[in-house]
């Protein structure tokens, strides 16, 4: 039997048409454009309208991706989400997303890893398509993070940003004996619960939704930024290594790292410490903030479209957030 490698076969992204400036922000919190510029890379971020839901961005994401990949939704065969900002508590968003693509049968369901979502959401889907049982997945990133931003701490509000991305994940019956397969090449899901109060936000079954709770504002997305700053430069520099080892490729084979968009100074300190200048990096975080699960899957369509990535090149995915998660995937596209 001829081994099923899972290729990209098709990708989209999806924003809000709302523009959030730093300098806006400065008339809502005490900061400034150069404050927020000089220690995130921020300059503004995306914000989600009344009717744009998780959903709506994922969907639209979605199309744009199924039309990339020529596929129509009937030919889907499974819908995965990753999201921290789901369109409700059950249903999941994948059954909105599946519904508004017309489909009433498709499996759905959501994957919560935070920033690492859309990377463990890629791995689940090229489990399903090693495995035989399904041929075309649609993976979906999408998070309206606003919903979930206190305004008033300046300390968070600065980094968020909404938006959604998607790939097709299809099945390739090229022969494992090729010297450059294509596809999805490995990946590295890791976690520990353990540093879960460096990135949290407190409403479920531990802290019900209460007048309490909102009083004391822990509705809200909280972190610690340094605290999380030394761990994400750390595991970002480690994630890429063991990538690409599991890959058996070196990092002269990669064409393009695409990071989770948390901080450009995370990216660039972890840029130096592998050895590689800033520019093999895929990096719009001064457009678009930090958009938890959606950040990946967005930089990737924006380096496909702008003839960044064309087939057969490299990409090393790499994300790290709440739980706390961190992953790499290796794709040859």
């Amino acid at each position: 039997m001829p081994f099923i490698r899972p290729i990209i076969a098709g990708t989209g992204s999806a924003l809000p048409a709302r523009r959030l400036t730093n300098d806006d922000l400065a008339k809502m919190v005490e900061t400034s454009d150069d404050w927020i510029t000089q220690r995130t890379g921020i300059r503004e971020r995306r914000i989600a309208g009344e009717d744009e839901s998780t959903a709506v961005l994922g969907t639209e994401a979605a199309r744009r991706a199924l039309e990339a990949a020529g596929l129509l939704p009937g030919e889907i065969d499974l819908i995965l989400c990753a999201t921290i900002t789901p369109e409700m508590v059950t249903p999941a968003t994948a059954c909105f997303i599946a519904s508004r693509l017309g489909l009433t049968q498709t499996p759905a369901f959501d994957l919560s890893a935070a920033c690492s979502g859309f990377v463990y959401a890629l791995d689940t889907a090229g489990a399903f398509i090693a495995s035989g049982r399904y041929r075309n997945i649609l993976v979906v990133g999408a998070e309206t993070i606003s919903r979930i931003t206190d305004y008033k701490d300046r300390g968070s509000c600065i980094l968020f940003g909404d938006g959604a991305g998607a790939v097709v994940l299809r099945a390739s019956d090229e022969s494992n004996q090729s010297n450059k397969p294509r596809g999805l090449l490995s990946a590295s899901l890791h976690a520990d619960g353990n540093g879960w109060e460096l990135i949290y936000c407190k409403p479920g079954s531990r802290h019900p939704v209460s007048s309490s709770l909102v009083d004391a504002g822990d509705q809200y997305l909280k972190l610690k930024g340094r605290e999380v700053f030394k761990f994400a430069v750390t595991k970002f520099v480690e994630m890429v290594e063991v990538g690409i080892e599991k890959a058996s490729l070196s990092l002269a084979d990669v064409k393009l790292i695409i990071p989770h968009q948390s901080n450009l100074r995370i990216i660039e300190a972890a840029m130096e410490k592998l050895g590689l200048p800033i520019d093999r990096a895929m990096v719009n975080i001064d457009r678009y903030g930090n958009t938890s699960a959606a950040s990946i899957p967005i930089a990737l369509d924006e380096a496909v479209r702008a003839g960044k990535l064309s087939t057969g090149d490299v990409a090393v995915m790499v994300g790290i957030g709440g739980g706390l998660t961190w992953s790499s995937a290796v794709v040859r596209m």
